[in-house]
């Protein structure tokens, strides 16, 4: 599992096909998460755990000494297999490591109920619809972690 975080001022998501909006979130962070064959619930829990400690927002000393839940952020968790893109053999991404569309769902979902429930805003795309993601980064951070 690996998920891609950009600290953001605000995120929006759109649906492509009707511009209509998803989803918003002020101040936090935008995911990006790929599922592959093989995770599980462990590899959720230990993400979902991590991100909303991580210190990323700047405390008065403009050091990112802060939390998500220290700043009482919000998340945007978009799915994204292509972060499992394998383009090690000719020029087109190659997909057969990501986990198949109705285990990634159940996994996608599970990981944003884990972060509700430690009381942290969390808002969603559409799994598996093409999106329109608007992002306003802020500083710009982004952090690759990986379970």
């Amino acid at each position: 599992m690996i998920a891609v975080l950009q600290k953001v001022k605000t995120c929006r998501v759109l649906h492509k096909e009707t511009q209509e909006e998803i989803a918003h979130i002020g101040k936090g962070l935008l995911v990006f998460l790929g599922i592959k064959k093989g995770d599980n619930e462990d590899k959720v829990i230990a993400l979902t755990n991590k991100i909303p400690r991580l210190r990323l927002f700047e405390d008065q000393d403009k050091k990112m000494n802060l939390s998500l839940l220290d700043v009482g952020g919000e998340v945007l968790v978009v799915s994204q297999f292509t972060l499992y893109g394998d383009t090690s053999k000719g020029n087109r991404p190659s997909f057969s490591h990501a986990e198949e569309k109705e285990r990634a769902k159940v996994l996608y979902e599970r990981f944003t109920h884990h972060l509700r429930y430690q009381g942290i805003p969390t808002q969603t795309g559409i799994f598996g619809a093409h999106l329109l993601v608007i992002i306003e980064n802020d500083g710009p951070v982004t952090l690759i972690l990986e379970e």
